[in-house]
C-alpha cells in the first residue's frame, strides 16, 4: 500500500458508480444485478450501476430494460462501437454521475460484499483500492489450472518491472475515487489490457492506495471473453507504455 507524503485528506463520497462492461450476457445479468443491489442497499450505499452492452448479438439490451424495474438504481447504456471491453469500460466511466466508482464484471464472479469493503476504504481516505484473491484472505473458486498459471507469472512480472506489492494487477476488479479515473485518462487500451492500465497508471502518478483479500468464482453462465493468446501482446504494450511513463516522463503526469 501506499500513501505520498502531504497528501490532501479527500473529501467525503456521496455516491458509489459500477461500471460492468457486458457483451451477451443474457443470463448472467439478472442474478448479478440483483445480489449487488440487495447488498448495497442492505449497507445503505449510495449508488448507481451503469452497465455498458458492448455489441451485444443475445437479448442483454432487453434483458436490462427489464430488469429496471427491480433495479431502481440501473443506468444501461450502449456502446455505439467500435468494441471491445476496455472501449466499453471508457463508455461507463464517461456516464458515470458518482465521486467514486469500482469496475465488477457481468458474470457475478466477482463479490458484492468486496465491493462494499472498497467503498469503505475510499472513505477511509485511499485514493484506490486494490483487490487481490492471492493474499491471506482471498479466495478463488474453480479457476482453470492453465490460466492461473499465467495470471501468476503475468502478475509476478509486473511486480518485478515496476517494484510494487500488488500481486493482482491484472484482475478487474478494482475501485477508484473518480479523482483517480480522470488523472489516468486518457485510457488508451481497447481490450482487456485497460485493466492493468488504470492501477499501474494510478500508482505510477502517485495515488495513493491500499489492498484488500478479495473472492473470486467461476461464471455459471456464458462463456468467458478473455482470449489468452490474443492479449499477451497487449498486455505487454500496456505494461512497458505505462512503464515509460514511470522512468521517462520526468513526473509531468504525477498528481499535483
Amino acid at each position: 500500500m501506499s500513501r505520498p507524503p502531504f497528501a490532501p485528506t479527500p473529501s467525503p463520497l456521496s455516491l458509489y458508480s459500477v461500471v460492468i462492461p457486458a457483451r451477451d450476457e443474457e443470463a448472467s445479468l439478472p442474478p448479478t444485478l440483483r445480489a449487488l443491489h440487495a447488498a448495497f442497499a442492505q449497507a445503505g450505499v449510495p449508488h448507481e450501476i451503469v452497465v455498458v452492452d458492448d455489441g451485444s448479438k443475445d437479448s442483454t439490451w432487453q434483458v436490462l430494460q427489464d430488469l429496471r424495474a427491480e433495479v431502481p438504481t440501473l443506468a444501461p447504456i450502449q456502446n455505439p462501437g467500435p468494441f471491445g471491453i476496455g472501449r466499453a469500460i471508457v463508455q461507463g466511466l464517461n456516464h458515470i454521475k458518482g465521486d467514486a466508482c469500482v469496475i465488477m464484471m457481468a458474470d457475478a464472479s466477482d463479490s458484492p460484499e468486496d465491493a462494499i469493503t472498497y467503498w469503505r476504504l475510499l472513505n477511509a481516505g485511499w485514493d484506490c483500492a486494490l483487490g487481490s484473491r492471492f493474499i491471506k484472505g482471498g479466495r478463488i473458486v474453480d479457476y482453470p489450472r492453465v490460466k492461473l498459471v499465467i495470471n501468476r507469472l503475468a502478475n509476478l512480472f509486473i511486480k518485478l518491472l515496476f517494484h510494487i506489492s500488488l500481486n493482482d494487477t491484472t484482475n478487474a476488479f478494482k475501485a477508484y475515487r473518480r479523482t483517480v479515473v480522470e488523472g489516468c485518462r486518457p485510457l488508451i487500451a481497447p481490450h482487456f489490457n485497460i485493466l492493468v492500465e488504470i492501477p499501474l497508471k494510478a500508482i505510477v502518478r502517485g495515488y495513493s492506495w491500499t489492498v484488500t483479500p478479495i473472492s473470486w468464482q467461476n461464471r455459471k453462465h456464458g462463456k468467458a471473453k478473455l482470449k489468452i493468446k490474443e492479449m499477451g501482446s497487449r498486455y505487454f504494450f500496456i505494461c512497458m507504455y505505462v512503464w515509460l511513463e514511470k522512468y521517462f516522463s520526468r513526473g509531468d503526469y504525477r498528481r499535483k
